[in-house]
């Protein structure tokens, strides 16, 4: 497989913006670096780079190689860890997503006790609400809040996510609390990352549903600013248990509509993704156990003690 370092310099070259670059990050000189570079376009038959005095650029040719070629170096090394890690203890990096709010609340926590329990493996816990790619984010475990988990993928469902309306007792103190979805419409309410139009749908204990339109002067794309206002009595939002356990535990937060369910599009389902070369990783199946341990068979923010033991 000697064209695996002609591949995987032509990647560094492009992701480091330079053949100078790329040959110190691959601790090589620029020499060797731009002879890979020439034998790959010699054995391709065309020009992978538009080179000028000033800077490198992908010829079309190129951008089509670069995709093809990150995805399989990722595949390779995929691969090899997998090879290297099945039937062994728990060791090496561990790279964990999440989403921002989740990941910091529920995911970050539980890091310590597993590298306690393993004292040979170590965890990178990325953190975005951008959907990361499992193979080019070289990604061990996805934890996804999403009702369509990807086909490409090896998916388990860890729970169903709950979501209550709620305020905070000074607003509602103050302005009464609404007893039925339709007096939603005197109150402002936050509608959640702006992609509700401010429709709101709830279903009683019987599973009928109502529609109830909503607004609010002040609104954020953020659920931590969201739930934060509705801590400061700012109005009513739909609020994840998982964000707002702990309030309406020790009183911060009351429930209102209690016997109202909300009807969401997003975000429903905790699943935890990864590829199937990690199936049988002993790190991935560390982290799952935990996982499972931890949120199954109730999640310990339903019992308004977030990761009480």
């Amino acid at each position: 497989m000697r064209w695996l370092g002609s591949w995987n310099s032509f990647v560094k070259v492009v992701e480091e913006g330079s053949m100078a670059a790329a040959a110190r990050r691959l601790d090589c000189t620029r020499a060797q670096v731009s002879k890979q570079v020439a034998e790959l376009e010699q054995a391709f038959g065309v020009r992978l780079f538009e080179r000028s005095t000033r800077r490198l650029a992908l010829t079309p040719s190129g951008e089509a190689f670069y995709r093809h070629a990150r995805h399989t170096l990722a595949s390779i090394e995929s691969a090899e860890v997998a090879v290297r890690n099945t039937g062994e203890l728990p060791r090496g990096v561990l790279r964990v997503s999440a989403s921002v709010i989740f990941g910091r609340l529920c995911i970050a926590p539980l890091i310590p006790d597993l590298l306690a329990r393993h004292p040979e493996l170590e965890c990178e816990l990325i953190l975005t609400d951008q959907q990361v790619d499992l193979v080019e984010d070289r990604i061990d475990l996805a934890l996804r809040l999403t009702r369509s988990p990807p086909e490409d993928a090896v998916c388990r469902e860890l729970l169903v996510l709950r979501r209550v309306l709620c305020a905070a007792p000074a607003y509602l103190a103050a302005h009464g609390h609404p007893r039925t979805p339709a007096e939603l419409q005197r109150h402002p309410c936050f509608s959640y990352l702006l992609t509700d139009a401010g429709v709101w749908r709830l279903t009683d204990r019987d599973g009928a549903e109502v529609v109830v339109q909503v607004r609010g002067r002040l609104q954020f794309n953020n659920i931590g600013c969201i739930h934060d206002a509705v801590l400061q009595g700012h109005g009513i939002a739909i609020l994840p248990t998982y964000l707002c356990g702990d309030d309406l535990g020790s009183g911060a937060l009351v429930q209102v509509l209690e016997d109202w369910t909300p009807v969401v599009d997003f975000g429903r389902n905790l699943y935890a993704c990864y590829l199937p070369s990690r199936s049988r990783v002993a790190k991935v199946k560390a982290m799952l156990d935990m996982l499972e341990a931890r949120f199954t068979p109730c999640p310990p923010w339903e019992r308004f003690g977030r990761l009480a033991p």
